[in-house]
């Protein structure tokens, strides 16, 4: 008998999800899983938490939050035979919306129980994982106005989680208002690369901005690889034109923006920077250190979102 637990966050998303996760573990009791659960108290208890799954031989974690919650329980998990499992209830969920999940609301509390149906008989995968300056993340390491303005809005009451995307729209232009870009030196495999930018992600998935942009439109979670994205430019004009541009498409053929593939990278500037990993601030600096993990996180992932993988294991 396969054993799981099923860690949630209790503040995560728009809507309290506590009163419906004892019901999602039917399906996965009904397909043979052994389940036991945890609440997590913040983001360090999550990590842990996951961690002492893997330690005590757990075969899952099913995490039930936002992107946040995942790349934490993700944290815990890098190269263990624990392997993550999402059950989307957050406010943003982009690492779900890439793999067809559809999240959890009160007014759709039944799509707990089917992505929970969806996993419980899944063929286990393995992906890449970043890490920057030794935190681990799974979509997203970023500087710059992204991360600098999700250090002004999280952690954020749950009353602005009902309006998420107005709100970190609004809170992104009016610091592009007062904040003008950085200059910035990319080591990437050894070549150097210097700009003033608004914005440098490195990013392991496809999508970007709460899911609206497909940034990497061809990335694969299992190539041992990840994009850097450098947005250039100095007020709130280029910050908007960067969003549309992102939003349309149109930022693959632009020359205000520019990819760089690595596997390795040192990110330096004079001044110091925030630093975002999947959509939470961390402690910023003049550098960041970001490096891929290949393989190095096993995961279950519905059936019809293998074509993210380079190599599925079928």
């Amino acid at each position: 008998m396969r054993k799981g637990l099923l860690l949630y966050n209790p503040a995560a998303g728009r809507f309290p999800v506590r009163r419906f996760v004892r019901g999602t573990i039917k399906p996965l009791e009904e397909a043979g899983w052994k389940m036991d659960i945890a609440e997590t108290l913040s983001g360090t208890h999550a990590i842990q938490t996951a961690h002492q799954a893997a330690q005590e031989k757990y075969d899952a974690v099913f995490a039930i939050g936002g992107d946040g919650t995942v790349g934490q329980v993700a944290s815990g998990l890098v190269h263990t035979e624990t392997a993550l499992a999402v059950l989307p209830a957050g406010t943003v969920n982009v690492w779900a919306i890439e793999q067809g999940q559809k999240p959890f609301s009160w007014f759709q509390w039944w799509n707990l129980r089917e992505n929970a149906k969806r996993l419980a008989n899944v063929e286990p995968q393995y992906v890449d994982v970043g890490d920057c300056n030794d935190r681990p993340f799974l979509l997203w390491a970023g500087v710059g106005l992204d991360a600098h303005a999700i250090s002004k809005i999280e952690p954020r009451p749950r009353i602005f989680k009902h309006f998420a995307f107005p709100h970190y729209f609004v809170t992104t232009v009016w610091e592009a208002t007062f904040w003008h870009g950085l200059d910035l030196r990319i080591y990437a495999e050894d070549k150097l690369v210097e700009g003033h930018y608004l914005v440098a992600v490195a990013t392991n998935i496809r999508h970007y901005a709460g899911g609206q942009s497909l940034i990497s439109p061809n990335a694969l979670l299992d190539d041992g690889e990840m994009d850097l994205w450098l947005l250039s430019g100095n007020n709130v004009a280029d910050a908007l034109r960067h969003y549309f541009d992102l939003v349309a498409g149109r930022h693959l053929t632009s020359d205000e923006a520019r990819r760089i593939p690595f596997q390795n990278l040192r990110i330096e500037s004079d001044a110091n920077f925030s630093i975002q990993v999947d959509g939470d601030p961390m402690l910023g600096g003049r550098k960041a250190k970001i490096k891929v993990k290949h393989r190095a996180l096993k995961v279950l992932m519905p059936e019809n979102a293998l074509y993210l993988l380079k190599n599925p294991n079928k």
